[in-house]
């Protein structure tokens, strides 16, 4: 298993235990983002998921970076807890002014990719981003042109580790091609919507507006084959498993769901456990 040189925490873990941290310092108070925190590292949590992006449409000045700024404050209050945890974040969809999403966002120019990170490690008071998402596909760039600028970064030891999310998989294929020909680091994680239940064709979940935001056969099959690490963003659909209170997503509306959630509740009776439970599991 590949190592982190400076913590010697496993880089890669092939079942990374990841807490998404979109809503902290918004919907989740600082303190109450502390205490997730703390928790999930005492239970041996190791990746810490973010955006430069998180949540802007949840703040009031429009702009993203609360979620960051608390990861900071949180790992100055913690000394020794940036070499006990991981930390990914994102590039490419802060909106450019406050209500110009999604017509006018950063993109993943190299411009824009060194503007985000440069402002990321600033809120997270930390000096390397242990993996670097493209948050999402920005047509008006060349993905050679956002490789070469995560190039630029990596070699400086700035970024350690560089993934996709929401990218259709032809051009994670023409970005990985760039950067191993050039000797560089390639994508070698994706990050994509995805959760037990599946959408019926032509439909996207609530919540997920990328048109390539959720898992496809394509993807999980590139996957398969280049063997990237794979990471589920909205695995539990945000409690509707569970929480009577919540609605599952239009989408899944379908005789396929109605099956494969009888067969959900037969496994969770056995083992004692919750619907989400299951699924995490």
């Amino acid at each position: 298993m590949t190592k982190n040189s400076t913590s010697e925490l496993p880089i890669a873990p092939s079942t990374p235990l990841v807490l998404g941290a979109m809503a902290f310092g918004t919907r989740v108070d600082e303190d109450t983002s502390f205490a997730l925190l703390d928790r999930f590292l005492e239970r041996g949590g190791q990746w810490i998921d973010t955006a430069d992006c998180y949540a802007f449409w949840e703040s009031p000045d429009g702009h993203g970076g609360a979620s960051e700024r608390v990861i900071g404050r949180w790992l100055a209050a913690r000394p020794g807890a940036r070499e006990r945890v991981l930390l990914s974040t994102k590039a490419g969809a802060e909106p450019l002014w406050a209500g110009s999403w999604p017509e006018h966002r950063a993109g993943l120019s190299r411009r824009a990719i060194h503007d985000a990170v440069a402002g990321s490690l600033h809120r997270m008071g930390t000096e390397r981003i242990d993996l670097l998402w493209l948050h999402q596909e920005d047509r008006a760039t060349a993905i050679e042109e956002s490789m070469d600028a995560i190039a630029e970064l990596t070699d400086a030891g700035t970024v350690r580790r560089v993934g996709a999310s929401n990218h259709p998989a032809w051009r994670v294929e023409r970005a990985r091609a760039h950067a191993i020909a050039r000797g560089t680091a390639p994508i070698d994680a994706l990050q994509l919507s995805a959760t037990y239940l599946r959408p019926r064709p032509g439909t996207r979940p609530e919540g997920v507006i990328h048109p390539f935001g959720v898992l496809s056969d394509e993807q999980h099959d590139y996957a398969r084959a280049h063997r990237p690490d794979l990471w589920a963003y909205s695995p539990l659909m945000s409690g509707a498993y569970d929480h009577p209170g919540k609605a599952i997503s239009e989408a899944y509306d379908h005789p396929g769901s109605t099956r494969r959630l009888a067969v959900l509740d037969d496994v969770a009776a056995e083992l004692g456990g919750s619907r989400g439970q299951v699924v995490l599991a």
